[in-house]
Parts: C-alpha cells; structure tokens; sequence
C-alpha cells in the first residue's frame, strides 16, 4: 500500500498554504529561518534551487531531533523560492516604496521572467530534491499613476507586483505555467512528488 504523503511547508506565503489547500494536500507551516539575501554571479535557476533548499533544510535541522511518533507517512518538508529576472537582473522583494516603483518601471512595457524553486527533504530518510520552473510574463506599459499606486502594495513580493490580484490588469501575455508567477508552480510539485 503506498504511503501518504504529508507536507511540512517552511514557508508562509498565503498564496502557497491556498494553492496547497485547494489541490487536497495534507499540510502544516514551520517558518525557515534563513536569510533570503540574492547571491551574486548565479543563475537564476540555480539560485531559486538554492535558496529553496537553505529553507527546506533550515526547517529539517529545526525538527529533525525532536521526538516524532511513528508515522505510516512519508514526511517531506518543502522549501520554495520565487524570483523575477528582467534585462538579467535578478529582482527579488522591493525594500520599500521607491524601491518598488523602480522595479515596476524596469518591468513596464517589456517581458521578464518568474523562477520558482521547490526543495523537498524527507524528514525520515534526510533524502533531498530540488527543480524549478520558469515562466515568461509580457507586461503592459504601465502609467506613472499606475506605477505609484501599485507601489504602495506588494512590497513583500518578487518583482512587486501580484499577477493575482491588480498585477493581472497590467499582465498582456503569460508563456508558461500562471501558479509559477503566483509562487508555486503546482505541476512540477506533483511531479516532484513522484520521486518519493
């Protein structure tokens, strides 16, 4: 009989916890308590696998002594990182207002990319994994006004816009998977899961 799967998400994204709810998985939150600083002089592809597995793990060493009763599950911790490339810059969350507004006109009128990595651990057996997804997002030129109102929101996302809620009125054209732009691309996660 195969076993079933339970998620130990180390993160607290909402748009994740509902993407993961919605698909029927069976999941808890244990925040990371990782530094998600951009790393220099890596490829984005890379550096989304990366920073999701500094999570995955950080949330492992966290549990991983503490005393578990004997589970019919397998238990996979899950790590994820979004990021935004545009003109080859690796965007990652605005610091602020300004900020924020300088990353929307960079993002204005032209395309740029959303990499999401996903790590998992399996806290039993320590085995890990990690992939990631790339998407293409074609921006429509945005206003000055709507560069300052969406300014004001966001500031705790990749690239400050939310392509579910206003970011969608600005969006033109979507090559690739819409739930990777929202932070988790819910496909490669269940053909990650495959692996376990």
């Amino acid at each position: 009989m195969k076993k079933k799967i339970k998620i130990i998400l180390a993160s607290s994204s909402p748009q994740r916890k509902k993407i993961l709810k919605k698909a029927g998985f069976d999941f808890s939150v244990i925040r990371h308590g990782i530094n998600e600083d951009i790393i220099k002089n890596i490829s984005p592809s890379k550096l989304v696998r990366i920073l999701a597995m500094r999570k995955a793990v950080s949330v492992y060493d966290k549990i991983k002594s503490s005393p578990f009763a004997k589970s019919d599950s397998v238990r996979l911790i899950l790590g994820a990182d979004t990021i935004v490339v545009a003109d080859g810059e690796i965007i990652g969350k605005p610091a602020d207002r300004l900020h924020a507004a300088e990353i929307l006109k960079k993002l204005s009128g032209s395309k740029h990319y959303v990499y999401t990595g996903l790590a998992f651990v399996d806290l039993d057996t320590g085995k890990k994994i990690s992939g990631y997804e790339k998407t293409v997002i074609h921006f429509k030129k945005l206003s000055d006004k709507d560069i300052s109102n969406l300014s004001k929101k966001n500031h705790d996302k990749a690239g400050a816009y939310a392509i579910q809620s206003e970011g969608d009125l600005f969006v033109k054209k979507i090559d690739g998977d819409y739930l990777n732009v929202v932070g988790f691309p819910l496909s490669k996660f269940r053909n990650m899961l495959k692996k376990f």
